[in-house]
């Protein structure tokens, strides 16, 4: 019986973005499925009473340096956003509805958001950037816009939420196999232990 792995996620967090790079190939190695698990980080720090590390100057500069490490060391892109922290409760809301409405796109959606975040260093807090974002991507900004609205959507997005908290997530990236809980993108030695 194939294992899956349960990806929770912010499209904010940059090391989101790097455990995105490497978990399908990980998942596909380990002969595993995934769950993708769109959560709402701010939602959860204020149901934990977790923070960023950007709220810490020193942890915050440490943290990206450190991710840059891993970036190197995975050979994908990471920039900087000079507008991190981003409220990600559209760009989050979107991912639910891509995955609700065109599950077919939604790998693509997270590549062009993960990349105008955390490549390409854009503004995505601001509506006229990420629809533009969007458009440029190939996707239906005002569709989009109009189903991240959605009661459906925005209740989706608050129950897999909730889910996390329940089960103890604390922050971004979260992974589960089984009921074992791996938190942050440097624990995926650990994910693949635990498919294997």
């Amino acid at each position: 019986m194939r294992k899956t792995v349960e990806f929770f996620f912010d499209l904010g967090s940059p090391a989101s973005y790097l455990a995105w790079t490497q978990i399908g190939l990980l998942a596909q190695e380990a002969q595993a499925d995934i769950r993708w698990c769109p959560m709402l980080l701010g939602g959860v720090f204020q149901a934990t009473g977790n923070a960023s590390p950007a709220t810490v100057p020193a942890k915050g500069a440490y943290v990206f340096q450190d991710l840059s490490r891993f970036a190197r060391r995975y050979g994908v892109p990471l920039q900087q956003n000079p507008y991190f922290p981003v409220n990600t409760l559209t760009l989050m809301r979107i991912a639910v509805a891509v995955q609700q409405h065109l599950p077919e796109r939604f790998q693509a959606y997270l590549g062009a958001m993960f990349k105008a975040l955390w490549v390409e260093q854009l503004d995505l807090g601001q509506a006229a950037v990420l629809e533009e974002a969007l458009r440029h991507n190939g996707f239906d900004a005002p569709a989009l816009l109009g189903w991240a609205a959605s009661p459906e959507v925005k209740a989706g997005l608050k129950t897999t939420t909730e889910e996390a908290v329940r089960r103890g997530v604390f922050g971004a990236p979260s992974f589960f196999v089984g009921d074992e809980m791996f938190f942050g993108q440097d624990r995926l030695d650990f994910v693949r232990e635990a498919l294997g």
